[in-house]
């Protein structure tokens, strides 16, 4: 049985961290002292090792506990996955840590890099298929992919600063505790639809909120979004839901 001080210094995280992770029912020790101090048995070790797992892949915590309540959830199954993502995420790191050195080395020389060896860490590759996978036969994949094909990186560097600057003034409503239905919060959403029309493909309101729900639904989008706040997400499909309805479109 481990303390709670114990557990924090084993797991490297915060005492406040497992309070609260008590509170959510996320992970409670099975025991308590006879002073009423928690207890945590090694079942209670593997639980939070699980959650550290997926917290280090970007999922929020409410879909963890919400993997972990599932009664066909597998822990084996689930580390082989997490594994592969891990490894994944490790070779594109290394990828890109290669062509950070390629880069500084070139400058330090004074010599132009060979554009064909400018963009050899990046792999959008895996994120086209299944685009294409889920979208191909859309005129929004293909006024899409028209649009993004003609972008050079002058055009790419302003989309990424526009839609950056977009999430970082949604964190700041959402941590100042703005309501998702407040103005400020849906003009925001307006301007996240119109950021993907210019740049992308006509978005219309209904397209929007169907962004929004996979913003939360995909992980990978959550986790973009969870990096700057915890719950942010779900505050921008929020924002983005109220401001369809704003505009007259009813998309539940």
């Amino acid at each position: 049985m481990y303390k709670i001080g114990q557990l924090a210094r084993l797991a490297h995280i915060s005492v406040r961290a497992l309070h609260h992770y008590d509170d959510i029912d996320l992970v409670r020790p099975s025991g308590r002292s006879e002073s009423g101090y928690r207890l945590y048995t090694e079942r209670d070790l593997e639980r939070l090792q699980q959650v550290l797992f997926f917290r280090e892949l970007g999922f929020p915590l409410e879909r963890i506990a919400r993997i972990l309540a599932d009664p066909t959830f597998d822990r084996r199954a689930a580390l082989i996955e997490q594994r592969a993502r891990l490894t994944a995420d490790a070779e594109r790191t290394r990828a890109l840590i290669e062509l950070v050195d390629r880069t500084l080395s070139t400058m330090d020389e004074g010599a132009p890099m060979k554009p064909e060896d400018m963009f050899e860490g990046f792999d959008p590759s895996k994120y086209e298929e299944e685009a294409k996978a889920r979208w191909g036969h859309t005129e929004a994949y293909a006024q899409s992919l028209e649009r993004a094909r003609s972008y050079g990186q002058a055009d790419w560097q302003t989309i990424h600063a526009e839609a950056a600057a977009t999430t970082r003034a949604f964190a700041e409503l959402f941590q100042s505790g703005v309501s998702s239905g407040d103005p400020r919060a849906m003009d925001l959403a307006e301007q996240h639809r119109q950021h993907i029309d210019r740049w992308f493909y006509a978005c219309s309101y209904a397209m929007h909120v169907g962004l929004g729900r996979m913003y939360v639904a995909d992980a990978r989008f959550a986790a973009s979004y969870e990096k700057y706040a915890a719950g942010l997400a779900q505050f921008i499909a929020d924002a983005i839901r109220f401001n369809a309805s704003r505009y007259g479109e009813a998309c539940e």
